[in-house]
């Protein structure tokens, strides 16, 4: 066990003699002096895990003390002690950048208490994660072998969600691995279930079925239309459950938590496809088929999500809501900024739908480029670059903007994405899709098994483009790879994020209803 160094500063050191021994007993290593100068002192002469300073001693006070400290070496911890309960001090150690605050009398087991959670709090967590996910281990195969409805998939994705996130703050990740090989298992089961019941989903009027693209702005936006009051609903492209947890308790700073739920992407996961259904409120064969105008397929070169706007209107008028709306759709930097400074004027609306494109581009970047590739190496990074963007980013001052305006927002994505790690043969004419999660065309050749096959379109209410046209999509983290050069587009698309498939990450997403804090 490493041996931790405190220093103690109290200009009545002798009276906790007994503290002292305490944790002496408990295996630290005690210095103590007598004044803040002495506390100086020992600081720029040697290394110390932890200090606890008396606030009331004479001569340079506590506070006085502190601030010194902090700009000799500012990492190290700082305990204060104070016989003062003045609100004033505590807000000037806390400004201070103190560790922890304890009030005399003190007693050995309070001291103690704060060391562990300074110095050992790392370590203890690890420890109680570690042990609580084995023990939640089995519950979560047994749920994994006998999930049947939707509602008990999504409950496993986000049991799986927790442990991912509470085990991404351990300090070795040693249970990491077993958790990686348990998502694989939950995916293989959730790809059979997919399988087994999305055909039935989307025509059966009685089956069981999850909210779906198609009714997402019916079911969860609609209902909270009020007159003179705006709601703004915000579309996160690409934005899996894991990246919305991370991103939410910087939200929560500015709202409170009224619906926080999930709803099933449809096939494919994709933009073109998802995101389209979402507005319009249609699945994309009818989108195909009631607006051609509006809809490009597979066969075209124009922009797949162009007309979103117009689908939204489409959507408004189908749902007879006369109301006063604005759409907008961010891609670059200075499209946020702008979005911004003319806050004001979305006041005016009912309804402000506003998409961020950022997440989607960022996914596609890794793919491309080496550097960013090397920034987000592995899922926990991916998230962590997630949250950086977002702390710096305009929508996260957009969320701001509309907390102080007593504003509500509906917040959710289009699709998730799957980390992808196995390549899968398929051969195709040069008509099929180049999408890596799935193919549309004719004449698809490929070994089934692992993946999900749609031969009739009309059923999946996919467009159908020519007489042999047929959807695959890839399931777990296969990506489709063509024989010609196949090595080289192996090696360029491993371990890149996807979507387009059938995943637990790329179908079950959040969309969560957020009330402002001072409202």
């Amino acid at each position: 066990m490493q041996k931790f160094k405190i220093l103690w500063a109290d200009d009545e050191i002798d009276l906790l003699k007994p503290h002292i021994l305490f944790l002496e007993q408990k295996g630290y290593e005690i210095k103590t002096v007598n004044s803040g100068i002495d506390a100086i002192e020992q600081v720029e002469e040697a290394n110390y895990d932890v200090i606890f300073l008396d606030e009331m001693m004479p001569g340079m006070t506590g506070l006085e003390t502190l601030q010194q400290i902090k700009m000799i070496k500012p990492q190290i911890p700082v305990v204060m002690i104070t016989k003062s309960e003045e609100e004033h001090i505590m807000d000037d150690a806390i400004g201070g950048k103190i560790a922890d605050y304890l009030i005399k009398p003190i007693n050995p087991n309070q001291i103690l208490l704060s060391v562990k959670k300074i110095l050992q709090n790392k370590q203890l967590i690890s420890e109680k994660t570690n042990l609580s996910y084995r023990q939640d281990f089995m519950n979560i195969s047994a749920a994994c072998s006998d999930a049947s409805t939707h509602q008990e998939w999504t409950e496993v994705y986000k049991k799986l969600t927790y442990w991912e996130l509470e085990i991404d703050k351990t300090e070795n990740k040693s249970m990491q691995e077993i958790l990686e090989s348990q998502k694989v298992e939950a995916n293989t089961a959730f790809a059979k279930f997919i399988k087994n019941n999305y055909i039935d989903w989307l025509n059966d009027s009685k089956a069981d079925k999850p909210l779906l693209s198609p009714n997402l702005m019916k079911e969860k936006v609609f209902p909270h239309l009020k007159e003179g009051k705006p709601l703004f609903f915000v579309v996160i492209d690409n934005l899996r459950l894991d990246q919305w947890e991370i991103l939410e308790p910087l939200v929560n700073e500015y709202f409170n938590t009224k619906e926080d739920d999930t709803y099933y992407s449809i096939l494919p996961t994709t933009t073109a496809f998802a995101r389209n259904a979402l507005f319009s409120g249609m699945m994309p064969s009818d989108m195909a088929r009631f607006h051609p105008d509006l809809w490009e397929g597979e066969d075209t070169d124009e922009g797949k999500n162009n007309k979103e706007e117009e689908f939204l209107a489409e959507n408004l008028h189908k749902n007879r809501l006369n109301i006063r709306y604005s759409y907008n759709k961010i891609l670059q930097a200075y499209q946020g900024k702008s979005l911004v400074d003319q806050f004001h004027n979305l006041l005016t609306n009912d309804l402000n739908v506003i998409v961020f494109n950022f997440v989607d581009m960022m996914s596609h970047a890794r793919t491309d480029m080496k550097m960013i590739r090397e920034l987000a190496p592995d899922e926990s990074a991916y998230r962590s670059l997630t949250k950086s963007w977002f702390e710096h980013s305009s929508l996260f001052e957009l969320f701001k903007r509309i907390s102080a305006a007593g504003a509500e927002v509906i917040v959710t994505t289009d699709h998730g994405t799957k980390r992808v790690n196995k390549p899968y043969k398929i051969i195709g004419d040069k008509n099929v899709t180049t999408n890596l999660r799935y193919k549309q065309g004719k004449n698809l050749n490929f070994e089934s098994g692992k993946v999900f096959e749609i031969s009739k379109p009309e059923d999946a209410k996919l467009p159908r483009f020519n007489v042999s046209t047929s959807y695959v999509f890839a399931v777990e983290d296969y990506f489709f790879a063509y024989p010609n050069n196949y090595n080289y587009y192996v090696n360029y698309y491993k371990d890149t994020f996807q979507h387009g498939g059938v995943s637990l990450e790329e179908i079950i997403i959040p969309v969560v209803h957020l009330i402002p804090k001072n409202n």
